[in-house]
């Protein structure tokens, strides 16, 4: 996924319970499956209120601690983190409770604990807490592993997950490997045409997009899409291939090709999820930098603030997705000569990036090239150049030589020196 700008190179299951002496007599199956196909449509609000109304029955028959009420906390947790409720305490605890419940009646090593960790991992890795999430997706992972054997699909499940994570933290290398043995188990278990392989096929197309290959990118989003026009009906998943496809060809320079995109997937987004969840404001983002980049900047700043606002609103304000935006609208008023207004946007860029992802993350090449430009444009050479140098040793530490990323922090350190 596209996310920073980087002068002058554009950024951008439920499953059965089964206890000693037979299955668990759960809830009904028609109204948990009722509330997984919510799910599936991207109808998140209405999934969170059917679960909620959902645990409060099955609660007042079972208990707080039945594995029934266990299996309506997965569906009701999944919503939430899925309509990007994922700020809210109350959530993990939620996410917490299905495992501690499952723990105690099955034990660590049982199979439904999976779902229950793998949605533990997912919260806090949408969160901004990635240290966290890591070892819940591990153990999920490794339950699926073992119970159910390397080649199956669960099993892609979890491998997708775990790189995603990887992805987020910068780490490439241990992040395509699973993403490519995830893409190989669901092509073999689907057929080429599946749904699951459209997730996969995107997953690791931002991968390789993130390095910087785009004509390797492009043949997998172009796929991935085509996959869901014919498969899906309108939903989250379609506009997500529509908003990945139209990204690519920004950050390949190909505007023509990217706008319809960002507009369909803006519109379908905001149709099926709402002003202000995190899809929404990632074409928002996405959008406004293009916007800018054609030479747009009052259309640009008006949708990069929208997306800052929403994004502060739902996760907080020092969650790396913000820093995303905060980047972006700072180059586009350092590009209409508000310098003083610029800085601080940066500056509070690279804070939530140090303190969120380290302090030689590739997240940081982009604030602090970007800061580093706005100090030279109000003629504080002293303080710009170090910036300029971190920026280069991150890039080539981290996206090698040959990155566009590189050769973006090359000209800004080149013009400090000159």
């Amino acid at each position: 996924m596209p996310a920073e700008k980087l002068r002058p190179r554009p950024l951008v299951v439920v499953f059965t319970l089964a206890i000693a002496g037979g299955v668990l007599a759960g809830p009904p199956d028609s109204q948990l499956d009722e509330l997984a196909a919510l799910i599936k449509d991207g109808k998140y609000a209405q999934a969170e209120e059917g679960a909620r109304s959902l645990l409060t029955t099955v609660e007042k028959r079972g208990g707080a601690d039945s594995l029934d009420a266990a299996q309506v906390l997965d569906l009701l947790v999944e919503s939430l983190w899925r309509g990007s409720k994922v700020r809210d305490p109350m959530v993990v605890q939620l996410a917490e409770r299905a495992i501690a419940i499952k723990e105690r009646a099955l034990g660590k090593d049982h199979i439904d604990l999976a779902k229950s960790l793998a949605n533990l991992g997912t919260l806090l890795r949408l969160s901004g807490d990635v240290a966290a999430a890591r070892p819940p997706l591990e153990r999920a992972l490794a339950i699926r592993e073992k119970t159910l054997g390397p080649d199956h699909p669960e099993v892609a499940k979890g491998l997708n997950s775990l790189a995603n994570l990887m992805t987020d933290t910068g780490d490439y290398v241990a992040a395509r490997p699973l993403l490519e043995r995830a893409l190989s188990i669901r092509e073999k278990a689907f057929g080429p045409d599946h749904i699951d392989v459209a997730l996969g096929l995107d997953s690791l197309a931002t991968l390789v997009q993130s390095t910087g290959d785009y004509a390797a990118a492009l043949p997998m989003r172009q796929r991935a899409l085509a996959i869901r026009e014919k498969s899906d009906t309108e939903n989250p998943n379609l506009a997500s291939s529509i908003n990945n496809l139209a990204s690519l060809y920004y950050q390949m320079g190909d505007y023509a090709s990217a706008r319809p995109l960002y507009e369909r997937a803006l519109a379908l987004r905001e149709k099926l999820l709402g002003p202000d969840h995190m899809d929404v404001t990632q074409t928002l983002n996405n959008f406004g930098y293009m916007l800018h980049d054609m030479g747009d900047d009052a259309a640009a700043r008006l949708l990069l603030e929208r997306a800052l606002a929403s994004r502060e609103k739902v996760l907080g304000p020092d969650h790396p997705g913000v820093a995303i935006v905060l980047n972006n609208l700072g180059n586009v008023l350092e590009a209409t000569g508000d310098f003083a207004a610029a800085k601080p946007l940066f500056e509070r860029a690279l804070a939530i990036n140090e303190k969120a992802l380290g302090p030689d993350h590739p997240r940081m090449v982009g604030p602090l090239n970007n800061l580093s430009n706005v100090l030279s444009d109000l003629g504080d050479y002293q303080a710009a150049r170090p910036l300029a140098e971190r920026a280069l040793a991150i890039s080539e530490k981290a996206l090698g030589p040959n990155h566009p990323d590189v050769a973006a922090a090359m000209t800004n350190l080149a013009s400090l020196v000159a």
